[in-house]
């Protein structure tokens, strides 16, 4: 299933890893393994983050995405389920709304 994958990244860690050099090598790294459908970096509340959509086919595939995250930088982690239009156009609505109106 597809998330959205939000990674919130303190400033120290990451600014340690800038000073040593280590930041980009680290970030690579990562995205290589993950292979992101899409990924972009951006603030967050203020912090350094990445949203990235990832492909998630089972639960026990979360730490896959989530540990190198929390090892290198001491991020924050948040998966949130989405869906494409193609998706919704799936979920039954019509039943749904005559379910519970």
């Amino acid at each position: 299933m597809r998330m959205l994958f939000h990674v919130k990244i303190p400033h120290e860690t990451f600014n340690a890893a800038v000073r040593d050099g280590s930041a980009g090598k680290k970030l690579k790294a990562i995205l290589d393994d993950l292979k992101p459908e899409a990924v972009y970096f951006t603030e967050y509340d203020g912090r350094r983050g990445a949203i990235m959509i990832v492909n998630v086919d089972e639960p026990s595939q979360v730490p896959k995405f989530a540990e190198p995250w929390f090892l290198q930088f001491n991020a924050d982690c948040h998966f949130h389920i989405v869906m494409g239009p193609e998706d919704l156009a799936k979920a039954g609505l019509e039943a749904l709304g005559k379910k519970w109106a």
